[in-house]
């Protein structure tokens, strides 16, 4: 990471670690990395980082394209809670369905709504702590009240006393809800990272410039905190498909359509776990979830190591 030199002095401590600051004084823009930039070269960096990413990419696709390529399941009763064979690989549900194919065609759902609701979080979270931040004054003390009282709520109940009390039925809807309710702790840290970058002097030209409020925040503040936001995406995802799942294992959301939360209630209301033949109908979508949430860590961790350098070292 370079970092920018005025005319005639030398370099004067440590630039964030996210992409390189714009020159407004000079009209003109230097040459800095963007998010996936910084998302390659983080991955790039860490060995455990680039296989976690591979797995990804791999459930990704599966999850994505594989339900395309399934069969049609039916039910088959005389095969129900069948153990792993050739013909099924994960065995059989209580009705004789396939367990694999719930496993795959289950995974898009899970998948789309932990990463839609990380972006709502994570969105609010960067643009009111970097506004709060930058504006000060009242708006950033209306702000952080608004964020103390929102982090006394638990947020996981208020999370299971709203989807069950309005039903929501759709994927979407519990995206946003679980977005909505994600973004206080990650604001407080974005507040303090904004609070640091607001004081250099590439801030302070535009400021001077009066380039505007929201042009400073977005193309100044924001972009220098790249990899840190990248980091907490990645972990607001990993919440977002705790509570997901969670929800649909305590019967919080509508049984209603295939995805891993829904495979793991009626497997663990039928007691699969208690019976070898059938234990996979459990399992299989735990398992799936398992190697997505780590291969999500080990990603995450990638990005920790370009905020904290002494990380590479140890």
């Amino acid at each position: 990471m370079g970092m920018i030199i005025a005319s005639g002095t030398s370099p004067v401590g440590d630039e964030p670690t996210g992409p390189e600051p714009t020159t407004p004084a000079t009209g003109g823009r230097l040459d800095r990395p963007n998010a996936l930039q910084v998302f390659w070269r983080g991955i790039r960096r860490s060995r455990s980082g680039f296989v976690g990413f591979c797995v990804f990419v791999a459930m990704l696709l599966i999850c994505l394209v594989g339900p395309f390529f399934t069969p049609e399941q039916s039910t088959d009763v005389a095969n129900r809670l069948a153990g792993p064979s050739w013909q099924h690989w994960l065995g059989t549900d209580n009705m004789g369905k396939d367990v694999l194919v719930d496993v795959i065609d289950g995974g898009r759902a899970v998948i789309l709504v932990g990463f839609l609701a990380a972006l709502i979080s994570t969105a609010i979270a960067v643009f009111f702590g970097s506004l709060a931040a930058y504006v000060g004054g009242r708006l950033d003390a209306v702000i952080v009240t608004a964020t103390d009282i929102a982090l006394t709520i638990p947020s996981i109940i208020l999370l299971a006393v709203i989807a069950a009390f309005y039903s929501i039925g759709s994927d979407w809807g519990l995206a946003v809800l679980i977005g909505v309710l994600g973004w206080p702790g990650l604001l407080r840290t974005v507040r303090a990272q904004a609070f640091s970058i607001k004081e250099r002097e590439y801030v302070e030209a535009a400021r001077l410039l009066d380039l505007g409020i929201g042009r400073i925040v977005l193309r100044e503040i924001v972009p220098n905190m790249a990899s840190y936001i990248m980091m907490n995406f990645v972990l607001g995802a990993i919440n977002a498909i705790y509570s997901l799942v969670g929800l649909y294992l305590l019967g919080l959301a509508p049984l209603t359509g295939t995805n891993w939360g829904i495979t793991i209630h009626w497997a663990t209301k039928a007691g699969a776990h208690f019976r070898d033949e059938s234990v996979w109908w459990a399992m299989g979508p735990v398992v799936a979830i398992s190697l997505l949430q780590l291969s999500l860590v080990t990603m995450s961790r990638s990005f920790e190591e370009i905020l904290n350098p002494r990380l590479r070292h140890n």
